[in-house]
Formats: structure tokens, C-alpha cells, sequence
């Protein structure tokens, strides 16, 4: 399992980090994608960022014209004001868990 480790002092336990400070969390979201499911149509912003971790599957990112596929055990962090949407492209139903952060102040 690639970038998982096992901190000291734990035992049977792996861990991977996904993300440092990133703002203040705003709310949290668990989401099943199904196959060809996923949103919005269309590219859409915010003023809220995202940080999406994918538990099961994996997904696209839409992230303006650039596409990234987010697997099982990775993140990916969406600056709200940049278009995008997320899909399910695969067979598998995606687990991903959405964080929505309030963006940082310039300068902090």
C-alpha cells in the first residue's frame, strides 16, 4: 500500500497521511458514485475549496480544462473559484469523502 506507514509506537496500524492545513472546515460529506454518476453538468465555483479523499473506486476530477483520476487511499484538493466537477467513470461504485474548507486569506 503505497505511502502508508506505520507510526511509532503502533502496532498492525497503517496510516497515510492525505492532506496538512488547508483552511477552516466548513462541512463534510460522504458520497456514493456510481458508475457515470457524479456532478454537476457542467464545471461550476464557489467560494468554498474542496478536498475530496477517495475511500472505495476512483474518480475524475474535472479541474478546469485538465482531467485527474483520484484512486482508492489518494486526495485531491479543488480550489472552489477553479470550474470542476467530479465523475465515475469505472464499474465500481466511489466512495469519496468531501471536505469543504473556507479558503485562506491572501498572505496567511
Amino acid at each position: 500500500m503505497e505511502g502508508f506507514i506505520t507510526p511509532e509506537g503502533h502496532r498492525n496500524f497503517l496510516a497515510k497521511k492525505l492532506f496538512d492545513h488547508m483552511g477552516a472546515i466548513q462541512w463534510g460529506a460522504l458520497a456514493y458514485i456510481e458508475k457515470d454518476g457524479g456532478g454537476p453538468e457542467g464545471n461550476h465555483t464557489h467560494p468554498e475549496d474542496h478536498i475530496f479523499i477517495v475511500a472505495e473506486g476512483q474518480v475524475e476530477v474535472l479541474l478546469g480544462e485538465r482531467s485527474h483520476t483520484v484512486k482508492k487511499d489518494e486526495m485531491f484538493y479543488v480550489d472552489g473559484m477553479t470550474p470542476h466537477s467530479i465523475w465515475n467513470r469505472e464499474e465500481e461504485t466511489a466512495k469519496v469523502v468531501k471536505i469543504s474548507v473556507k479558503q485562506e486569506e491572501p498572505g496567511r
